[in-house]
């Protein structure tokens, strides 16, 4: 059990490090503002619980309004002007993983301290970042250039905001493992004491 705990708080922190490294996708690198840096480490340790919810609700808020934007977009009329029925499908998983993605950020809100709820969330954003940045293409080339442009800039938005949740999971995942690492040596060392108390005298019965 504990072997598995610190895997579990090693791999989380190397998938946000590996997500943190990857090359954004060209959409992503055309919607976003060139002022726009990545948000700075935080070497003040782990936010506290009221910042990180209020960074969680953003969140959610913000894929909240998403959802008007993807119901107006209407790829089955798009395939009559050339486009591939792929965006039909790209449209049905964005509602999808939308849905499961505000779900998910509404129960880390309530539970920030939850490392699992928060890695949930990162990759629900994730995904519905990666998918909808294929559709706004779509949107601006066959439908309507003006919510083309409406939803790149979503796209923008959810990238700085995605950088810092990942920079609050990797604070929190560290502090998780150094709690961890704190609980077990004391447990070795009551453990230890416990080993080296002599054993207990046992008293001799007569017999009758």
């Amino acid at each position: 059990m504990r072997y598995t705990l610190v895997f579990s708080l090693s791999l989380a922190s190397a998938a946000l490090a590996l997500g943190q490294t990857s090359q954004p996708s060209a959409s992503e690198s055309q919607a976003r503002p060139p002022s726009q840096a990545p948000p700075p480490a935080n070497d003040a340790g782990v936010a506290s619980e009221w910042d990180a919810r209020k960074l969680i609700d953003a969140l959610s808020a913000q894929a909240q309004h998403l959802k008007p934007l993807i119901d107006q977009v209407q790829p089955a009329d798009w395939v009559s002007k050339g486009a591939s029925e792929t965006y039909v499908a790209q449209w049905n998983n964005t509602q999808t993983q939308l849905k499961y993605l505000i779900s998910s950020s509404e129960a880390f809100s309530r539970q920030p301290e939850r490392l699992a709820l928060g890695l949930d969330t990162y990759f629900r954003m994730q995904a519905v970042d990666s998918v909808l940045a294929s559709l706004a293409e779509g949107v601006g080339k066959y439908q309507n250039a003006a919510l083309g442009y409406i939803m790149q800039s979503v796209i923008a938005e959810n990238s700085a905001n995605r950088g810092r949740l990942q920079q609050y999971l990797q604070d929190l995942a560290t502090q998780k493992e150094q709690e961890f690492q704190v609980a077990d040596r004391e447990a070795q060392r009551c453990r230890g004491a416990l080993l080296g108390q002599p054993a207990p005298k046992t008293r001799k019965v007569s017999q009758p």
